[in-house]
């Protein structure tokens, strides 16, 4: 359980790390969520041809993993963007909300009681990651985008929690890839006969160095991995501790700027920060506590008893 935990920062400080490769990486957001995704499924496709894993799947589940693909390219699409409208720090305050649209969503989809105390926490949490961010009046369209973003990552990774009872996560992870680069190849042919700019697909060298690394390990280590962990901890659980993800952005976004490289403004690091990032780690590590609780309160279900035998 406590690996499971440790594995599930790391791959959140990888995400962390995403917003700098954004900022990074000259290429327009869709152009460079097409790269991202383009890359991953040829690594992907690799490692299970490597590992000589199954791959192909029935047609009905295929289009379902696909469509869920079309959704994770539209939330990293916002969030680049989310991140160009605005400084590092708000576009990472606006995926708080992660927590409490997970909350809303997972009861919903999945068939689950509401559960008061996780809305709470995630409201929490918000309120950690505003005083860490800070936002200003004239980023809030920025904000905003980033907030869709965060539902948009809430509702498939709620999605991959049913799926991946049935795929395998390299698999679950190649059709999502795939999914998402056809949606967006659909988008960048169709957007010039509506009067939408050329695709820009030329990147430079310096763009590719950062496309690979963040297509090989922020993506294909670290979604695969984040679906493979959904298997012992909720969505929810999962979600909540994504909010770290801009507290560790944040401090790169510093790194950044102390290394003088071009594009990142000052990050201050004020009595807010320190806070905000308090909060966020008490909300994070109440979860699991909580959780506990309620199911020591009720006889667990067959599936859960399962589950806490394996753990």
């Amino acid at each position: 359980m406590l690996k499971d935990y440790l594995r599930l920062h790391f791959i959140v400080f990888l995400w962390g790390f995403t917003a700098i490769l954004g900022k990074l990486i000259s290429l327009p957001p869709v152009e460079l969520v097409f790269y991202r995704t383009l890359i991953a499924s040829v690594g992907l496709i690799g490692l299970l041809v490597l590992r000589g894993l199954p791959w192909r799947v029935p047609t009905g589940q295929a289009l379902r993993l696909l469509g869920v693909g079309a959704l994770v390219a539209a939330h990293w699409i916002t969030f680049f963007l989310a991140a160009r409208l605005s400084s590092v720090s708000v576009c990472l305050a606006g995926m708080a909300t992660l927590a409490l649209w997970t909350s809303l969503l997972e009861p919903l989809l999945l068939r689950k009681r509401f559960q008061p105390y996780e809305i709470l926490l995630g409201l929490l949490a918000m309120v950690g990651l505003y005083l860490v961010s800070q936002a200003e009046f004239d980023q809030l369209l920025g904000l905003g985008v980033a907030i869709l973003s965060a539902g948009l990552s809430a509702l498939f990774s709620v999605l991959n929690a049913r799926l991946i009872k049935d795929h395998p996560p390299l698999r679950l992870t190649l059709y999502e890839m795939a999914g998402a680069c056809l949606s967006i190849m659909v988008f960048l042919i169709a957007r010039p006969a509506f009067g939408g700019p050329l695709p820009s697909l030329d990147p430079t060298p310096a763009d590719w160095l950062w496309l690979l690394l963040l297509a090989g390990v922020c993506t294909v280590y670290a979604f695969s991995a984040s679906v493979e962990l959904m298997k012992r901890l909720s969505a929810f659980a999962v979600n909540l501790t994504i909010n770290l993800e801009p507290v560790y952005g944040i401090v790169l976004a510093v790194l950044m700027y102390w290394l003088a490289v071009p594009g990142f403004g000052q990050e201050r690091l004020s009595l807010g920060f320190y806070a905000g990032t308090f909060i966020i780690l008490l909300s994070v590590l109440i979860h699991p506590l909580l959780n506990q609780w309620q199911l020591r309160r009720r006889k667990p279900t067959a599936d859960e008893a399962v589950s806490l035998v394996e753990r």
